[in-house]
């Protein structure tokens, strides 16, 4: 993994290049990223930060995670995440860590979350099943069903794996090589191009590659 932060997703809009080129992007809120824990090699095994971000009601929060965000000086926080092989420069427990400490306008970035929850769906929406097309063949009321699924009398059962409705979405998904369009440090806000997983609201991970 690569130097990253905790953001949260608020909205898509477009922008204007410098070409007059119009593209869209996606709006994430980057709130300060407290660092609750660093990891060494010599303690741990190997090399990370642990950081917190967005505060939470201290009375929603457990008391062994109360200690440790008293232990490192900060208010309780809603989301943490571990950083592997990522140990910021002139940074301790309790700093810090703001959008431009870590990025810069026109940087690669990858980021994770996770995707839109869409419930129980059959295999025409979970699948892009056609379905049976037109009410042939006796179809008159199955036009969205799978169809057979099963083999035949040997070996008489279904193989795991089929694909079959069942809950789609509500998935941790990771979009690679977004590009940093615009940041806007006093607002806690920057643009990356494209779309980013789940809905708005929910929090993601950015990477820098």
């Amino acid at each position: 993994m690569s130097s990253g932060l905790i953001g949260k997703k608020v909205g898509m809009t477009n922008v204007f290049d410098d070409n007059g080129r119009n593209y869209a992007v996606t709006v994430i809120e980057v709130a300060p990223c407290v660092i609750t824990q660093i990891k060494t090699a010599e303690t741990d095994g190997y090399e990370a930060v642990q950081l917190a971000a967005f505060d939470k009601k201290a009375k929603n929060v457990s008391k062994p995670l109360l200690g440790h965000f008293d232990k490192a000086g900060t208010a309780p926080k809603k989301y943490v995440k571990e950083f592997r092989d990522f140990i910021p420069e002139g940074f301790e427990v309790g700093d810090e860590l703001n959008i431009e400490d870590v990025f810069t306008v026109g940087d690669s970035v990858d980021v994770t979350g996770v995707t839109k929850g869409k419930g129980f769906t059959g295999v025409v929406k979970r699948y892009n099943f056609s379905g049976v097309g037109e009410a042939t063949h006796g179809q008159h009321n199955r036009q969205r069903h799978p169809g057979s699924i099963g083999q035949a009398s040997d070996p008489s059962r279904v193989f795991p794996g089929m694909k079959m409705a069942g809950r789609s979405g509500n998935e941790r998904a990771k979009i690679k090589n977004l590009t940093v369009a615009k940041i806007f440090a006093e607002s806690n806000l920057m643009m990356v191009t494209g779309s980013v997983p789940g809905p708005n609201g929910r929090f993601v991970e950015i990477y820098n590659r």
